[in-house]
């Protein structure tokens, strides 16, 4: 096409407004941009003068999807900045409860978001027609899920009991044996899963980018860890800012990242590229029946990269349940915490990357500053870097099949748009 004027506003099937705009005329690329059109939130100064007990309530609001992950990573920071250590016991839980978190929103995506794209739908709904089956073993596993965040969180959404140092309330053996047998009886639709997408057929798209994640030597971590690059670089968590260096983006109320290069990339595909080898290997064989092999430079296998997860984290899921039977769950109270003033770096791999909490903590144990940082938020930049090299190459196509082509792309990396937003001012020209 000679020229080619594309805008799609409100983009469907992900989390929050974005829009995207492309402008070509006689194959160059003249504007192409993912325009995030969101009131921002302000929670960073929702924060400032609450008590630190309160942090992780409130920042677990940022989304309804990772309020686990959320809620995990400023529990991180509160602690580092109290200098309070949890027990063996609330780390092994708080993991857990974070591996429910990661399939509930990984199934979300790949069955509701994605997989509507690849049989040509608007949305999940006509599937749950013509594929009732498939709908229903989505739900089956999201409510698995589900039911163990609210075992150990005390509900699905937003956790209850998590605190700093420890935890209000424990889950009973019972409890846990129930979901231990669901687990064990979801493999059947995890393998069913994996056998779906194997099926389908990705766009075959590669651009090499930089792939960031937090990385442990004994475990595919999703609970801190330090900061890891394919570009073969470590920092500790506490130097995320030599890493994400915000910057701001005259067509976005949220900020754009970058390091070495002019992006980079978080997520399940970038934690796949950085710690494939620390996958269980059941994870591993469904990312070879996949063709996933580090390091995966298509943007679009980021679906793929969470069916893989996906596998890990049931499996995990059982061997952390048997570890917690095997070694008994302890009465016990949250770690007593000495009030002073400190400041502390929190930072987990949420289901869309790597995000960072990062408080002040005053004598009086109120909250005096604080910054987070969003996986989508860092992935923005890197969203339209792929969008820059893809509609060159896709220019001689009807429209709509750019537009679902660019549709596509965005929603591989599962955006939660409105966990982003966080400029103050912003002007569209």
């Amino acid at each position: 096409m000679s020229k080619v004027q594309l805008e799609v506003h409100y983009l469907t099937r992900v989390e929050g407004h974005g829009n995207i705009v492309i402008d070509a005329a006689d194959g160059e690329l003249k504007r192409c941009e993912l325009q995030v059109v969101e009131t921002p939130r302000f929670f960073e100064a929702m924060l400032r003068g609450r008590p630190y007990t309160e942090a992780s309530h409130i920042t677990s609001r940022i989304c309804g999807i990772c309020s686990v992950g959320h809620a995990t990573t400023s529990l991180q920071a509160t602690e580092a900045a109290l200098g309070v250590i949890p027990s063996e016991q609330t780390q092994l839980l708080r993991k857990l409860n974070f591996l429910g978190e990661v399939l509930d929103s990984h199934i979300l995506h790949i069955y509701m978001l994605v997989a509507p794209d690849f049989v040509g739908t608007g949305s999940v709904f006509p599937l749950a027609k013509s594929h009732p089956h498939v709908v229903l073993r989505a739900l089956r596993m999201k409510k698995l899920a589900g039911d163990l965040c609210a075992v150990i969180g005390g509900r699905h959404t937003h956790p209850i009991t998590m605190c700093v140092g420890g935890f209000t309330h424990l889950p009973g053996n019972r409890e846990l044996e129930e979901i231990r047998a669901r687990l064990e009886a979801m493999r059947e639709d995890v393998t069913a899963t994996v056998e779906l997408f194997k099926s389908l057929t990705f766009p075959p798209f590669e651009r090499v980018t930089e792939y960031v994640a937090l990385r442990k030597p004994d475990e595919y971590t999703f609970i801190g860890g330090t900061i890891t690059s394919t570009d073969k670089f470590e920092l500790p968590v506490s130097d995320y800012r030599e890493v994400t260096n915000e910057y701001l983006s005259p067509h976005s109320t949220a900020k754009h990242t970058r390091h070495h290069r002019d992006s980079y990339m978080v997520g399940a595909l970038a934690r796949f590229n950085v710690n494939y080898d620390r996958l269980h290997p059941r994870a591993q064989e469904a990312a070879s029946a996949l063709g996933l092999k580090p390091t995966c430079a298509n943007p679009y296998l980021n679906s793929a990269a969470q069916v893989v997860e996906i596998v890990h984290c049931a499996e995990e899921a059982i061997a952390l349940i048997d570890a917690l039977l095997k070694r008994g769950i302890e009465p016990e109270a949250p770690k007593r915490v000495e009030v002073h003033a400190g400041e502390g770096v929190g930072a987990c791999e949420a289901p869309r990357g790597t995000l960072y909490h990062h408080y002040r903590v005053g004598d009086d144990g109120r909250i005096t500053g604080a910054n987070c940082i969003i996986p989508t938020g860092q992935n923005l930049a890197n969203i339209e870097a792929d969008m820059r090299a893809l509609v060159p190459t896709i220019l001689n196509r009807p429209q709509d099949e750019i537009s679902l082509g660019l549709e596509m792309l965005v929603r591989a990396y599962d955006p939660c748009i409105s966990c982003a937003t966080h400029m103050l001012d912003v002007r569209f020209e």
